[in-house]
Formats: structure tokens, C-alpha cells, sequence
């Protein structure tokens, strides 16, 4: 006897489909669960199944080796109609199945017991199940186990579920998040051409350089599945990525970080300071030069402190101190220093200047 259609066949098959689970690959998860249902109830067969349109298909199996049957032959068919656990001790006494070919056959299903995988709306998308070639019963532990285990399975589809949801999601804010911060970084950049008052260019300026951090903060975030901390070599490495093309002719570039792990905000911080020391350099560092090259490294000293060092090869410091304490660059510097509770030791190298600041993570 063929089945016949869920009373909420639609509404079934919309739930099913959400979870994106059909004639997808074999998962190690799921085969370890029908191996465990199968050997903690003695059967030769073990399956999780799900009850499609016109197919019954296979998540994960032993002893069946096949991946789906048609409907007309499935047991499950009639399962899901029935209340949340069915078990049918010889199916040649049940009327649903004195008849069906997997049954009669030799040797046939004589044994079937499943639990339904049914959604929090109580919507049954297929079963876990054991089957045997002949007729026999389960202990209530064993009953007991296979609601258990039905319910796993249900857990592992709802997480991968909400898993895929959060990446969509994920996906649109950084698309959302990136156009905002060029257009920002657009927005700023027309505004420092068109004000003339000292305190308006370094409040701009202070917005630039951080805007371009956070962008590169930003790329390094969501490329990885770890949102809080950093991992400062490949996030520096996009800084300087960035500005490279805004480096004089013959300038390079180039930077070198331990295996140093921050949170976003220590980050971001690092990435300001770097930005603006570098932009700094290219900018006033190799006039009347035919090369050079910009340093930045990050390294774990020995008590555990983290030390940023930026140094250039170009002309150095001018003499007038107080110029150099005034201006953008410094103020911007200042901000970072606060924000990182630490000073920055500023001068000249045995080749240009070099700006160093320690800090703990």
C-alpha cells in the first residue's frame, strides 16, 4: 500500500527544503549516528531519511547501500503521518505493508522502528529508523535512544540552518559596511580640500587616517570566522597593501609582525598609528631622494608587551621641535597613544625617524 500525502504536504515540503540538506554529501556527523542507532538497537539497517515530493532519500545509512528508493516502497511514507515514534514488530502483519515488495521479498524488512525528525512547528520532514530481516522488538531503552538521537539530528539541521542564515547576513553587512566606508572616506576627503581652518584639517584628518584603518580592520574581520580578534600580521599587511600606491617613485615598503593576535579595538588603533606614519613619510620623508624604504614591525618583547616600531630611511626630523610636536601626525599619534595607555618615543635613527610605542594587549 502506497501512502498517502502529508494532510500538510506543502508546508512540510517548504520546511524540508529550508534546510538545504537534500543530495548533499555524506557527512560524518550523521553516519556516526544511524552506526550508533543501529548498533545500540542490534539491526542490520540504520538510516536517516527524508521524505521528499516523490523520492525518499538518504542522509546517512548502514546496511541499505542506496542513497534514495521511490515513495511508493517507503516505509517512512506512512511514518510521518503517525505520532512521534512508530514501531512495527513484523511488517507482514501490518496491512501498510503485508504487501510491499521490500517487505515480501527475500529477504524482506521484517523489523521497522522510527523516530520522527519533525521541526519545532511539528512539522515531520522524515525519521530516524532501524530495520531488521526479522520480526523483533526493542527495549524501552533502546525506544528511548532512538528519540534521542532523532532529536540530534534535528539539532545538527538547525544549526547548519542558522549557520548559513548568519553568513548571509554576514555577507550583506559587509557589502553595507564596505559602500559606507568609501563613501565616508569620500566625504572626507572633499571636505579637507575645501576647509582652510588648522583645527578643521586636523579633525579631518584624524577621520581619514582612522577611516582607512577601520576599512582594512574591516577586511580582516570578515574574512575570518573570528570576530573579535585580529591576527595583526595579514591585517598589517593589508594596511600597507592599501598605500603602496601612494608611495614616491623608488619608496618600498614593507612590514613585519610576530604572531600577534588583539582585539578589534587595540587593532584598529595599531592600524591608525601605521597608517599615519606611513602616509607621513611618503609625504615629507624623501625629498630630494631617489629611493627609500618605510619599516613597520610588530613584535612581543619578552615580558610579553607588544611593541609597534615605524621607522624610514628618508631625511629625518627638522630641527624645530616644536614644529614636529604640532603637527597633524602627532596629534593623531596622541589619540592613539591614549587610546593604547602608552607614550611614543619619537626621533632620528642612524637613517631617518623612528617612532616606537609599547603597549600591553
Amino acid at each position: 500500500m502506497e501512502a498517502v500525502q502529508h494532510p500538510l504536504q506543502d508546508q512540510r515540503l517548504s520546511a524540508l527544503y529550508s534546510y538545504e540538506v537534500l543530495d548533499t554529501d555524506p557527512d560524518q556527523d550523521f553516519d556516526e549516528i544511524v552506526k550508533l542507532a543501529a548498533a545500540i538497537c542490534g539491526t542490520s539497517i540504520s538510516v536517516v531519511n527524508f521524505i521528499d515530493a516523490e523520492r525518499q532519500w538518504f542522509k546517512a545509512e548502514t546496511g541499505l547501500g542506496v542513497r534514495e528508493t521511490p515513495l511508493a516502497t517507503s516505509l517512512c511514507a506512512h511514518v510521518i503521518l503517525e505520532e512521534e515514534f512508530t514501531e512495527i514488530r513484523d511488517t507482514l502483519k501490518d496491512p501498510r505493508m503485508e504487501d510491499n515488495p521490500l517487505c515480501c521479498g527475500d529477504p524482506g524488512l521484517r523489523f521497522y522502528a522510527g523516530a520522527l525528525l519533525k521541526t519545532s512547528e511539528g512539522l515531520p520532514l522524515g525519521t530516524l529508523c532501524v530495520l531488521d530481516y526479522a520480526p523483533r522488538e526493542l527495549t524501552p531503552l533502546q525506544r528511548d535512544t532512538l528519540r534521542v538521537l532523532a532529536r540530534q539530528v534535528m539539532t545538527l539541521l538547525e544549526n547548519r540552518k542558522s549557520a548559513r542564515a548568519a553568513d548571509v547576513l554576514r555577507k550583506e553587512v559587509d557589502h553595507r559596511v564596505k559602500n559606507s566606508l568609501q563613501s565616508l572616506a569620500s566625504f572626507v576627503r572633499l571636505q579637507r580640500r575645501a576647509f582652510s581652518s588648522t583645527e578643521a584639517k586636523l579633525a579631518l584628518s584624524m577621520v581619514s587616517s582612522r577611516v582607512d584603518a577601520l576599512t582594512q580592520l574591516h577586511e580582516q574581520l570578515y574574512s575570518t570566522d573570528e570576530h573579535m580578534n585580529v591576527e595583526m600580521s595579514d591585517f598589517l599587511g593589508r594596511v600597507c597593501r592599501n598605500l603602496e600606491g601612494l608611495a614616491p617613485e623608488g619608496v618600498g615598503l614593507s612590514a613585519d609582525s610576530d604572531e600577534i593576535i588583539l582585539n578589534a579595538s587595540q587593532a584598529a588603533a595599531v592600524g591608525t598609528f601605521v597608517n599615519e606614519f606611513i602616509a607621513n613619510s611618503f609625504k615629507h620623508a624623501f625629498h630630494g631622494r631617489q629611493g627609500g624604504h618605510v619599516k613597520i614591525a610588530l613584535k612581543r618583547t619578552r615580558d610579553g608587551a607588544i611593541r609597534l616600531t615605524c621607522s624610514d630611511d628618508g631625511i629625518g626630523l627638522p630641527p624645530d621641535e616644536a614644529a614636529t610636536r604640532s603637527g597633524l601626525g602627532m596629534k593623531i599619534a596622541e589619540v592613539v597613544c591614549m587610546e593604547l595607555d602608552c607614550e611614543m618615543d619619537l626621533r632620528n635613527g642612524a637613517q631617518g625617524v623612528v617612532a616606537t610605542i609599547e603597549f600591553q594587549p
